[in-house]
């Protein structure tokens, strides 16, 4: 364990800081010094399961590019000396621009404390709504939709209903990459209950499509009218719930006409197949509806939501166990953000910040010299009024828009020509953080303490095992100081995360008594000792209520006490191919990596399964273009431009394009996909559009390909490279237009190798070269170069790194110790060798076996689909033989 310079004094129990799932984890010490992490076999969220990410936590905890100390213009400065900048350049901006001119942009990773000061601080006291969340970028058109049929932004099951339903709609969801411990419930549960069907709407064929009884390759941008078509199909089959309808529903007309005009051919799916869906559907009355980013990421995103919740609404299939439309969050506090009014349109505990009776409330409460009375800026809307000189001052905790933003080079301009950037974070080395005018470190996941809720409104402990490294604080803490130097001693004298969540449990009673949903005053008396022992628990948690669904008898949270189901026109993206942008982009996320990789990347076992930024492209396309597998292509749009490596695969259909968006500056030279992606936005709910840009794909004309191995980081300078961690080392991608004159003068610096001795083959005729460093016997590095992509065993010239440097040239093992190859398996390390080779000489015919095996697909299941293709793949290959 590198630089782990703490351990904790016994088993921690905690929560995983990855996605919206929520994992419970048990974090103990080992005697090396380090942590160990297994799942909580306790926590209801995943009972025993965690994912690969999950799984390697413990690798990502080092310390070697954390921020120790706060930075002001580059240099180190005091806690007393920065903060106070920041109140009186925040103060000073205030008053002689207004509340308006300054702005927070938070994030779903900071715990409800954390988010709960900074609503308190920009909404109360500042007076502006100028505060927005990344969230913003995942989940808004879910929030939108939801208040729009309930009256808040309630989500009515839990993930038991997952396990009890006999169909699973799962749309615009790669459950098993996204939410690996949700897709391994799923799996089981239909292995338990084998009348159990899934269906998966996805213009891809993913790693959930694997459980899929029906795979539905809707168009992009389809969803409400496949939905629209559906509520045609429930009122003409008869299968509305009349009385649920009749006593708790508004609207059920008007949604039905609207539907009824919309032309299901736009989905792109044939009749055959839209009837089996919609009779599938119809016929199953525990049917859940899991929804993500495929539906939220759109501009029409909000529409798709409600399009959803009719269906689910016009049956009665809704809060009962079993059935009910579900979304899942991204991120490990999305919820507890919307809980806490992170949004730019929200008030704490679900109250509406434009209701005059919620304002009064609040700002009663926070005893609040003013509040905004109008929502403040969206994400988009916030970056642009930093870009025009609207907003002057902006402090960004824990999130990286110059990466995840839309239009992200639009995003950095507008920061590198703000007035005063604030950023808050764990390092200081991000994309964001690098353009900062203060940057201040801050605690993470291991450190902080306080609380989260996942997507089933589960609020769970996230506990410090970890003391602060260097001077790093916690986001309240920081926030808190800042209020106070801004003159608001007393409402921001907060001692504890315990002290915040009591009063943020009481000001829920008073949404509670105002007909909110959102309620745990139950637990506003919780004392210290109680609150560092808070088991997970569902909320609301009222003096009456604990946990449970919404809407199963029929109340909602509206004026009328009725659900309202919305008129749904079906309306294109924004974006519309053209000769010279012919490509529909759709982005996403990869199996073991986490947004903009500030965590996950430190973990080189989280690397091996793709280890550079990549598009997935149409064979045909492909063949048309002359891209050959693993070239680099060149992806330009309206917006920006990025560098990919070609993955030809038919997953995508022919004129569609996949790229995943983790890639930032720190480990590819132009893998930023959100470069590409358009600024255009859901006119309800302000999420972007992220997965239906449109561009242009060429071949990158590289002159020649390279791949490195190093001790040292490499310092790269080529067209085209994507550098992951491998081990105790790196490695690294190339590719360039340029030829150096010297290979081994070139590969020196590269690999930052200017004493070792040199190992080195050349072909000069062909344009190869292969070069390796040796010192005091052992391989410190290694560059490999070809005029076509490299051929090279890439795990094994990793794993030698460090030691004898052996046929290191050869660039691939020895007869007797065979190559692992490219990893399956993130959890156990199992290459895709090792397992054709058990498929083989273990005559393996199921998934099972394979597991039994080799442990492959034993611990988070992700891997289960490639290892299915593995067997297929295998199984025709001998039947050939």
């Amino acid at each position: 364990m590198k630089n782990l310079q703490f351990a904790p004094a016994s088993t921690c129990k905690t929560t995983c800081p990855y996605c919206g799932v929520g994992c419970g984890v048990l974090v103990s010490p080992e005697k090396t010094g380090g942590i160990k992490v297994k799942a909580d076999p306790d926590h209801p969220a995943n009972l025993g399961r965690l994912c690969s990410k999950g799984t390697a936590l413990a690798e990502t905890i080092w310390l070697d590019d954390r921020l120790l100390h706060p930075q002001v213009n580059g240099a180190r400065a005091s806690w007393d000396d920065a903060l106070e900048l920041v109140a009186q350049r925040f103060k000073g901006t205030i008053a002689e621009h207004g509340p308006d001119s300054v702005a927070f942009y938070v994030s779903g990773q900071l715990l409800t404390e954390d988010y709960y000061v900074a609503n308190k601080l920009m909404k109360g006291f500042i007076g502006s709504a100028n505060i927005d969340t990344n969230s913003r970028l995942c989940m808004a058109s879910s929030v939108a939709g939801h208040k729009r049929a309930f009256g808040t932004d309630t989500v009515p099951g839990q993930y038991t209903d997952l396990e009890q339903a006999d169909l699973v709609v799962l749309t615009g969801s790669n459950l098993a990459w996204c939410h690996p411990v949700l897709y391994q419930r799923i799996v089981a549960a239909k292995k338990a209950n084998p009348k159990m069907k899934v269906v998966n709407i996805d213009p891809r064929r993913t790693a959930t499509s694997d459980i899929a009884d029906l795979h539905l390759a809707i168009a992009p941008g389809g969803d409400a009218a496949l939905f629209n078509r559906l509520l045609v199909e429930i009122h003409e089959q008869g299968a509305v719930d009349s009385s649920f309808v009749g006593q708790h529903v508004d609207g059920f007309d008007d949604a039905v006409n609207a539907a009824s005009s919309c032309d299901s051919t736009v989905t792109g799916l044939s009749e055959a197949d839209i009837r089996a869906f919609c009779n599938m559907w119809i016929g199953t009355e525990k049917v859940v509806t899991v929804y993500s980013q495929g539906v939220n990421q759109s501009s029409a995103g909000s529409d798709k939501v409600n399009a959803i919740l009719n269906c689910h609404l016009a049956t009665g299939r809704i809060g009962q166990p079993g059935m009910g439309p579900f979304s899942v969050t991204g991120q490990p506090n999305a919820m507890g953000g919307r809980e806490v009014g992170g949004l730019a349109n929200m008030l704490a505990c679900h109250l509406d910040l434009e209701n005059a009776e919620h304002r009064s409330a609040v700002k009663t409460f926070w005893a609040a010299p003013d509040m905004p009375e109008a929502a403040g800026l969206k994400a988009v809307d916030m970056f642009n009024a930093v870009a025009e000189g609207r907003i002057k001052a902006i402090w960004i905790m824990c999130t990286n828009p110059v990466v995840s933003m839309p239009d992200a080079d639009a995003v950095k301009a507008a920061l590198e020509g703000c007035d005063f950037v604030v950023v808050s974070d764990l390092t200081a080395d991000t994309d964001t953080a690098k353009l900062a005018h203060v940057v201040l470190p801050a605690t993470g996941w291991g450190e902080k303490d306080g609380t989260v809720t996942n997507s089933e409104r589960c609020i769970s402990r996230q506990r410090g095992f970890l003391p602060a490294p260097g001077e790093a604080r916690h986001d309240w803490d920081i926030m808190s100081d800042v209020g106070r130097r801004m003159g608001w001693h007393d409402a921001f004298d907060y001692q504890s995360p315990a002290e915040i969540f009591r009063e943020y449990a009481v000001l829920s009673g008073i949404a509670g008594q105002l007909g909110r949903d959102f309620d745990i005053s139950g637990l506003s008396d919780l004392g210290d000792d109680a609150y560092d022992s808070l088991e997970p628990l569902h909320w609301p948690v009222t003096a009456i209520r604990a946990g449970g669904r919404f809407f199963g008898d029929g109340r909602f949270f509206t004026p009328s006490g009725k659900a309202r189901m919305l008129p749904i026109h079906f309306r294109t993206p924004q974006s519309h191919p053209s000769a010279q942008y012919p490509f529909r982009l759709n982005t996403g996320r990869v199996r073991d990596h986490w947004h903009t990789m500030t965590r996950s990347a430190k973990s080189s076992r989280l690397s091996q399964h793709l280890a550079e930024p990549y598009l997935e492209i149409h064979p045909s396309d492909a063949t048309r273009l002359g891209i050959a597998p693993a070239d680099i292509v060149r992806v330009t749009s309206p917006q920006g431009a990025s560098l990919l490596r070609a993955l030809v695969t038919d997953r995508v259909h022919a004129g569609q394009v996949f790229a995943p968006m983790h890639w930032t500056a720190q480990y590819a030279s132009a893998g930023r996909v959100d470069t590409l992606v358009a600024a255009h936005t859901d006119p309800v709910s302000g999420q972007p559009e992220s997965k239906a840009s449109v561009v242009n794909v060429e071949k990158f004309q590289a002159k020649w390909y390279g791949f490195a191995v190093s001790l040292a980081k490499p310092r790269a300078d080529t067209a085209y490279w994507a550098q992951a961690r491998s081990g105790d080392g790196w490695r690294i991608e190339l590719a360039a237009t340029d030829t150096p004159e010297d290979w081994e003068t070139y590969a020196r610096t590269l690999l930052n190798a200017p004493e070792a001795q040199a190992q080195i083959v050349q072909d000069p005729k062909r344009g190869g070269a292969r070069i390796a460093f040796v010192q005091d016997g052992r391989l410190i590095g290694a560059l490999f170069v070809a005029a076509e992509p490299v051929q090279v065993a890439r795990n094994h010239m990793a794993h030698m790194l460090g030691n004898v440097a052996e046929d290191a040239l050869a660039g691939r093992p020895s007869a007797d110790r065979p190559d692992p190859g490219a990893t399956i398996c993130a959890c156990f390390d199992v290459g895709v060798n090792t397992i054709l080779a058990a498929i083989a000489e273990q005559k393996l015919v199921s998934v099972e076996q394979i597991g039994a095996a080799l442990n492959a697909g034993t611990n988070c299941g992700s891997c289960r689909p490639e290892l299915a293709a593995l067997l297929a793949a295998s199984h025709v290959q001998q039947a050939a033989e």
